[in-house]
């Protein structure tokens, strides 16, 4: 009997689980999968700035994780880890219990480090929209907000490696208060580390830097780039603007009645505390080109909680995203790889690696495909419409009915290989 434990059932977790079973059995190989999940519940991270402003709600964007995988033969325990033995190859949980596993998934996720700046986050003075929760704390914020608004700080912070919802998260709020005709009373500032607009942590890509930059205007929302937030109080945000050699070039003290800051992300505690065999300094997990860790090669890892260095170095640190398309791609290469090592094979699947992202704007949106994800690239698209604002809503609803029947289709990719097709459709 193999047993293949997956930690976290995510964006990453979920499908992976869903993959790795499917694969085995039509294999032939005896195993048992189970997915550990501190949270029961299946959130789709990419509505968060949706439910920040009241356009969705938990219920939209969530289903119960037990049943869709227990339909599937998939063990479900919804509790956290406290410790993992790779060289015992075993988890302890939090609640006591022990999990004996052959080969071990990791799919964690992030850590958010709001800690890292002081009066960040929920726990602070802003508002975040990397998890449902903190999204629907940002909502019941943005309801006394419209009621009495004034100035709005938005952005990502120094070692943010998630900048698209940030970018998303601005329009959407600008959209609403047109909505609302109070937008003419709202001053909004974007603050954030990329050395410059439509830079998104992948040294920009196709022209998403005229494009984005177009869109701030248009839409009268300033900007700090090279932003280093030094510190936040009630209502007033410090932040260090930087010049190209990395030194001081202007302070600011930002005003305002409600913010969203991207915090910067590091690993989980319990993935961290393995130690540098298993994690790089921010305790994202260290993987080979087949999604293995170089020395414990029973333990794969996939998603946002993996190491990958910055595209470029920056004045300010940025770290590199992972989208949904690239996490896919991780997902069928961990899956085919741990068939082939129970076969006593060698493994043989790389993932691509390829970046994909729609980005809403409220009433219309961008799309970004670089192929591959680091520079020189053999594919740069950018393109904006509405038509991409109305195909994020669609892959929603799509993505969330496939994750509840427990579907093993690329998902994503059939998502790029659509938007660019009806954007040809569009041209002519």
């Amino acid at each position: 009997m193999n047993k293949i434990v997956i930690v976290g059932a995510s964006t990453g977790g979920l499908p992976a689980a869903y993959d790795i079973k499917a694969d085995l059995e039509k294999a032939g190989i005896e195993h048992e999968v189970t997915v550990v999940s501190i949270h029961p519940e299946f959130h789709f991270v990419p509505s968060n700035p949706w439910v920040s402003v009241g356009w969705r709600t938990r219920a939209d964007i969530s289903f119960k994780l037990k049943d869709p995988l227990e339909n599937k033969g998939i063990r479900f325990i919804a509790e956290a880890v406290k410790t993992i033995k790779p060289d015992d190859n075993q988890l302890e949980l939090a609640n006591g219990d022990t999990l004996d596993y052959d080969f071990l998934v990791i799919a964690t996720g992030p850590k958010l480090a709001f800690e890292e700046i002081e009066g960040l986050g929920p726990d602070g003075h802003t508002h975040s929209v990397c998890t449902v929760g903190h999204a629907e704390t940002a909502y019941e914020a943005w309801q006394k907000f419209v009621n009495d608004p004034g100035p709005i700080v938005v952005g990502a912070a120094q070692m943010a490696s998630c900048f698209g919802p940030a970018y998303e998260h601005a329009m959407i709020m600008d959209t609403d208060l047109r909505r609302r005709k109070i937008r003419d009373r709202v001053p909004m500032t974007f603050v954030t580390s990329e050395p410059y607009i439509g830079h998104l942590g992948l040294g920009g890509v196709g022209n998403s830097k005229g494009l984005l930059e177009a869109e701030m205007r248009d839409r009268h929302i300033n900007w700090i780039c090279n932003a280093r937030i030094t510190k936040v109080e009630e209502g007033k945000m410090y932040v260090e603007e930087l010049d190209r050699q990395g030194e001081v070039a202007e302070t600011h003290e930002l005003d305002f009645s409600y913010s969203m800051i991207l915090p910067a992300f590091k690993g989980v505690d319990a993935v961290n505390a393995v130690g540098e065999d298993l994690v790089n300094p921010r305790g994202f997990v260290k993987v080979d080109q087949f999604q293995r860790n170089p020395k414990w090669h029973n333990i794969y890892s996939l998603g946002v909680c993996i190491a990958i260095p910055p595209v470029e170095a920056t004045p300010v640190p940025t770290g590199t995203p992972k989208t949904g398309y690239m996490i896919e791609s991780m997902v069928s290469a961990t899956s085919h790889n741990i068939v082939h090592t129970i076969r006593g094979e060698e493994p043989e699947q790389v993932p691509t690696w390829n970046a994909f992202c729609l980005a809403d704007m409220g009433d219309t949106g961008a799309a970004f495909i670089a192929l591959p994800q680091i520079p020189p690239r053999n594919m740069t698209w950018a393109k904006k419409g509405k038509w991409v604002h109305w195909a994020k809503v669609a892959f929603e609803k799509y993505f969330i009915f496939n994750m509840k029947r427990g579907a093993t289709e690329p998902l994503f990719q059939k998502l790029a290989l659509q938007v660019m097709g009806l954007n040809r459709l569009k041209d002519k």
